[in-house]
């Protein structure tokens, strides 16, 4: 060894010797320290989403576009930044909470409206007020002692003094010593240690030279200051001595006087050069670490979709209670979903087009407009919308958290620069069931794999059209699929001679039947067991009962509502059981309801309408209830009271649809000769006569005979027994029926499955190949040279491999076992 320590040996044997609690706490603790910088980003922006004002906004705005975006890492100058606008923060809550503010003095009125200046601002009292400032604070003074244990507190503020050489005659530059500027501007960056500062003047051949120990400051004709980068790439500059600086100074000022907006320009591009300096370092590095996180913000953005998918009520207004399943079944889109879908499908797609494209330029322009949108539509906009707040908004929030994992991700790509080839798929890195699964998944999602294949040809420079470009593509994916396969055979071989074991064919074999008998009796059972388990009692709201004499104006209209729609209590209910005993239809038909589906309609005997029948179809009533061969049943007078018998139907089934019909199973004794006793009930008809005044008036009384609850006036009793329905969320399935599930579902499974059991004796040329390295080496090789500029290789390869496709014994060759 070359160095050897027994005090840090012995060091070493105590730490690992202490309990595994201890042992868990120093290892959160050191990632605690190694990640300082990110738990500071968490703070700021979990203090962002709970705060939600003007206030908080400023720092999650400069995390993005200047903390994340600074290489190697933020300089002392952000952290600065954060730490005083935190305490100046904390101090400007702290002064408008005094209650003798006026909209201090309607807190409990105001507190919830999004649009209340206090509120977005972000001074509204409010109990509370400063604690996650104070955490924000604390971990941001806890990640500067981290970085001065280290020595990287003052590491950029470094200054390179070159006071004892010789003086030199360097260009100024306007990229901190990269590139020579051509713009008629020239800006000189001064040290840190002296006061950072942009001095611009107009272009003039300019002399100033440095002032040595033994001489007085004189002019040249060029300037004496150069940049060069650090180690860890940032720019020093050389010291300027403060009689130069005064020159400078004295020379912008005379400038300025020339013109009245000089000074306002000056102070302008005080603010732009460094901006921009910071982002044409930022584009045009003279170092990148190239990496490649696409996949990861692919995935935050899709996590960002399911979640506008399944909680697209909280971006619309008056929408907290809606069911996207039963909006879509209504054949309705709500504009809140609608807009948030597109917004965020049009961004995964213009992210995939950067991505391809390689234009860092273009990812920062983005990165910008993103997050000055999404900060302004969120903050400002949906709190609107919603109409409350977004501190309210937990589906938002967590939105807004999984948008701010994705602008972190962006940032680290701009940083880092896109990389220089993009081959295949990610999924396609790995030959192995998971990545097997998931790229069968990922080619499953309908319309997915033609969008990514014909995005990839418009943002891609090649000479395949785009059928051609759609064939390797199938190519590659039937390839990868074929190795997977194959190497999986080699990680678990078969011997030869050996038959399979039953573990494979009992798990498989069992569960490919088990699949298959669940699909085939799949819309019996679903319609079985969704209303017998899953089902929600549909009770009835309104009864009614119209009965009419041949064609003529109705006799009697009446309806039962609210109290006079009564259900059994369980002593009634064993009691109606027992009434059936004996009768197995009847008790069959009874099996499938309940005693809550049941309810008793108590209708009132006296017709809620007045007759009002005309004279001349009066009359002939009259005459057809008078003439015996006429095809009244029963021959009334409208005088006489007569009985209409087994022409009530005692029993209603009320299915999930609108037509109600009467329970034949119940109504035993149909026809006289069956000798069981009817359970048509019989009814008596009377028609009353009320003279006034103004006229006679006439209506119909209608009396039950036969009913179980035992009532003194004429009233009229009905039974009526509910199918349970499917809940709301699978309404819109099982309204298909068993038919319908059948088509739809059996029968285009079935379909693909037929697919994969017919036809192979077709693919055995493509499918049965022993060695598909050549082949896939081949197909990468095309995208190699596609990504290196190799066009013409490009088609020279594209042609072998369509050879190889149309030639059999090519193909066999290629495909054997390697030797």
């Amino acid at each position: 060894r070359m160095f050897h320590d027994d005090e840090l040996e012995e060091s070493e044997k105590f730490y690992v010797g202490q309990p595994r609690v201890l042992l868990l706490i120093y290892a959160l603790y050191n990632t605690l320290v190694a990640r300082s910088e990110m738990v500071c980003y968490f703070v700021i922006i979990l203090n962002h989403m709970i705060s939600a004002s003007m206030i908080t906004l400023v720092l999650p705005i400069l995390i993005f576009l200047w903390a994340m975006l600074s290489v190697p890492r933020p300089s002392k100058r952000f952290w600065m930044t954060a730490i005083v606008y935190t305490e100046v923060a904390i101090v400007i809550k702290y002064f408008f909470q005094f209650g003798f503010f006026p909209w201090n003095k309607h807190v409990d009125y105001t507190k919830d409206k999004p649009y209340h200046p206090p509120n977005i601002i972000g001074i509204e009292k409010k109990e509370g007020y400063v604690h996650y400032d104070l955490v924000q604070l604390l971990a941001l003074f806890f990640h500067r002692s981290i970085l001065k244990c280290h020595g990287l507190w003052d590491e950029d503020e470094k200054v390179d003094s070159s006071s004892n050489k010789e003086d030199t005659d360097d260009e100024l530059s306007l990229t901190g010593g990269r590139r020579d500027s051509s713009a008629s501007l020239k800006s000189v960056n001064l040290a840190a240690s002296v006061e950072s500062i942009h001095v611009h003047f107009p272009e003039q051949q300019t002399a100033i030279r440095r002032k040595s120990s033994s001489s007085i400051s004189q002019l040249s004709h060029r300037s004496s200051f150069s940049s060069h980068r650090s180690k860890r790439g940032k720019y020093i500059f050389k010291n300027i001595n403060h009689t130069t600086l005064s020159l400078y100074i004295l020379q912008c000022k005379l400038c300025a006087v020339k013109s009245h907006c000089g000074l306002c320009c000056f102070r302008t591009l005080q603010v732009y050069v460094p901006i921009r300096q910071f982002f044409y370092n930022l584009i045009h590095p003279d170092y990148s670490a190239v990496t490649d996180v696409y996949v990861l913000m692919f995935l935050a953005d899709t996590v960002d979709f399911i979640i506008i998918v399944f909680g697209f009520w909280a971006f619309g207004k008056h929408s907290a209670a809606a069911d996207i399943t039963s909006s879509l079944s209504e054949d309705q889109v709500p504009e809140a979903f609608l807009v948030m879908v597109l917004i965020q499908f049009g961004t995964m797609v213009v992210d995939r087009a950067l991505y391809l494209k390689k234009t860092v330029m273009g990812k920062v322009i983005f990165q910008v407009i993103l997050v000055f949108g999404i900060h302004f539509w969120m903050f400002f906009i949906l709190p609107g919308v919603t109409e409350r707040k977004f501190s309210q908004n937990t589906v938002a929030q967590l939105w807004y958290f999984v948008k701010c994992v994705y602008f972190g991700l962006s940032a680290y790509q701009i940083r880092c620069g896109y990389p220089t080839r993009v081959l295949g798929n990610f999924l396609t890195k790995s030959y192995n069931y998971v990545n097997l699964f998931l790229f069968q998944g990922f080619r499953l999602v309908p319309f997915l794999t033609e969008l990514r294949a014909v995005m990839d040809w418009v943002w891609t420079d090649t000479t395949l059209s785009l059928s051609s470009w759609i064939c390797v593509e199938d190519i590659y994916a039937h390839i990868f699929i074929l190795k997977c396969w194959r190497e999986s055979e080699k990680r678990y071989p078969q011997p030869r001679g050996q038959k399979k074991k039953k573990v494979v064919k009992y798990g498989m074999g069992g569960m490919i039947i088990v699949l298959l008998i669940c699909i085939v009796w799949f819309p019996l059972l679903f319609m079985s067991l969704i209303k017998s388990v899953a089902g929600i009692t549909n009770k009835p709201l309104d009864v009614s009962i119209t009965i009419t004499l041949g064609g003529y104006q109705p006799i009697f209209t009446m309806s039962a509502q609210q109290n006079q729609l009564k259900s059994l209590d369980p002593n009634e209910f064993n009691d109606f059981l027992r009434s059936y005993r004996g009768n197995t239809a009847a008790l069959q038909f009874l099996e499938g309801y309940a005693r809550e589906d049941i309810t008793r309609a108590d209708l009132e005997g006296n017709s809620n309408s007045l007759w009002t029948i005309s004279p001349p179809s009066r009359k002939k009533m009259i005459q057809g209830l008078l003439d015996f061969d006429a095809d009244f049943t029963v021959v009334l007078s409208w005088t006489i009271q007569r009985t209409l018998e087994e022409v009530y139907p005692y029993y209603i089934k009320a299915p999930s649809d609108s037509l109600a019909k009467p329970i034949k199973q119940l109504l035993k004794g149909m026809s006289p000769d069956c000798g069981k006793q009817s359970m048509w009930e019989n009814i008596t008809v009377s028609l009353v006569k009320n003279g006034s005044e103004e006229g006679a008036r006439e209506w119909w009384v209608l009396n039950q005979l036969g009913k179980r609850q035992k009532t003194p006036q004429d009233s009229l009793e009905l039974f009526i027994f509910s199918d349970k329905v499917s809940p709301p969320s699978l309404g819109f399935l099982a309204g298909y029926g068993i038919m319908g599930l059948y088509a739809s579902v059996v029968l285009v499974i079935g379909k693909f499955v037929r697919e994969f059991f017919s036809g192979i004796s077709h693919s055995i040329m493509f499918e049965e190949l022993p060695n598909v390295d050549r082949i896939l080496k081949l197909c990468t090789d095309i995208f190699l040279v596609r990504e290196t500029g190799e066009l013409e290789l490009e088609e020279d390869l594209y042609a072998k491999l369509i050879f190889l496709y149309r030639s059999p014994e090519t193909m066999i060759k290629w495909t054997r076992e390697k030797t």
